[in-house]
């Protein structure tokens, strides 16, 4: 009798608990839950694939508009110049004009363009993933990817700080972190992209190389001078932090595409007053300096024109959008092709306000060995380009 009773006790707590599990199944809260899951399932699972369609066949129709936009430049500025403005062509004034008026337009519709491309690569890709390939690795090979990694990695003087300390605390050699904050700002997409679309693909190409070159170079030189003594004692101190990389997070294309979106309004939404003051530098070049006049200041027969040009690129603080159309300036007036590389690297790889952030993590000697090193390479690429081109 005691064993029936306590047999169905058993059977009524069991059926109690099996209703109460129906019943919380049941609840609007687990409904709901249930519904989150099963929605992430579909974004996961290959239904999700409508999703990825859908912003391609929107990426398409963008891209069509953005080319029918960029060729509709040139005629444009010619009508506002000339016929609304009524500019003469063969003035300084006119021809200024027309420069400016087709040239930002024409470089900000290249940077957005290629800004969310890379800011879509880049939720693939972090400085901290970065940090964790290169962390351990021989120097050699270290340098190699660096330089490499530098090319698509998000980087801006005011980052330079917080990347030095979390390669150098994280194990990354002291030259692998250099050749990675040289090719970083000076080797980025921004100056790749607006190099071909408004020089070509050989300039482009001879850029990229000379500054990976450059940036294996100089770490690896660095690496070789042995100056870890040279870094400040608190950066060694700083305890290893783990990888806050979200390498592990599986993203949607709508994450995805919100990180390009984000790219355009942090870079060009900052980059913007860098690219007008450039170009209309550039457009009073154009304008209103004579032919070939460039030639006997930055010609390839002057040879102090590198040097010179080096030393006027390392007080100024700009980036490649907002330096690039100067660089077309000077070419257009006679200026040889390795003495405005040269001043173009200067600018980006040794500018005087990057050095001033870096002083709070180096010591000076290091700095001017920095300097020196990234320098003497600059000077080799303007002289090996005005002795080949």
């Amino acid at each position: 009798m005691t064993g029936t009773f306590q047999n169905g006790a058993k059977k009524g707590l069991a059926d109690m608990r099996s209703t109460d599990e129906k019943t919380e199944c049941c609840s609007p809260e687990a409904v709901q839950e249930e519904e989150v899951v099963a929605t992430s399932r579909d974004v996961a699972s290959p239904s999700g694939r409508p999703i990825a369609f859908g912003y391609l066949l929107s990426g398409g129709f963008l891209l069509a508009a953005w080319w029918a936009l960029y060729l509709s430049l040139l005629p444009f500025s010619k009508w506002f110049t000339y016929s609304l403005l009524s500019l003469a062509p063969d003035t300084r004034i006119g021809t200024a004009v027309e420069f400016f008026v087709y040239e930002c337009p024409k470089v900000l519709l290249l940077l957005t363009l290629v800004v969310f491309g890379v800011g879509i690569v880049r939720s693939y890709f972090t400085p901290e993933r970065a940090r964790k390939i290169l962390a351990g690795k021989r120097e050699a090979a270290g340098n190699v990817m660096a330089a490499l990694l530098g090319i698509v990695t998000p980087f801006c003087s005011c980052s330079a700080v917080p990347l030095f300390i979390g390669f150098v605390t994280s194990g990354v050699p002291l030259g692998v972190t250099f050749s990675f904050l040289v090719s970083a700002p000076m080797v980025n997409e921004v100056a790749l992209v607006l190099l071909y679309g408004l020089f070509g693909w050989k300039i482009a190409a001879l850029y990229l190389g000379t500054g990976l070159v450059i940036a294996m170079a100089s770490g690896w030189v660095i690496g070789r001078l042995g100056m870890e003594r040279h870094v400040e004692d608190w950066v060694y101190a700083i305890p290893s932090g783990g990888d806050g990389s979200p390498s592990g997070e599986r993203l949607s294309w709508r994450d995805r595409v919100g990180y390009g979106i984000d790219a355009i309004r942090d870079i060009v939404g900052k980059v913007w007053p860098y690219v007008l003051a450039g170009i209309g530098v550039g457009a009073a070049i154009h304008g209103y300096v004579p032919e070939n006049f460039m030639a006997g200041i930055m010609g390839a027969q002057a040879w102090w024109s590198v040097p010179l040009a080096v030393v006027i690129g390392i007080p100024m603080y700009s980036n490649a959008a907002g330096i690039i159309p100067v660089v077309q300036a000077l070419l257009g007036k006679g200026a040889a092709l390795g003495t405005v590389l040269a001043f173009m690297m200067s600018v980006i790889a040794l500018s005087f306000p990057e050095m001033v952030i870096l002083r709070k993590v180096l010591k000076v000697r290091l700095i001017a060995t920095f300097v020196g090193v990234v320098g003497t390479g600059i000077l080799l690429v303007g002289y090996l380009f005005n002795l080949v081109v």
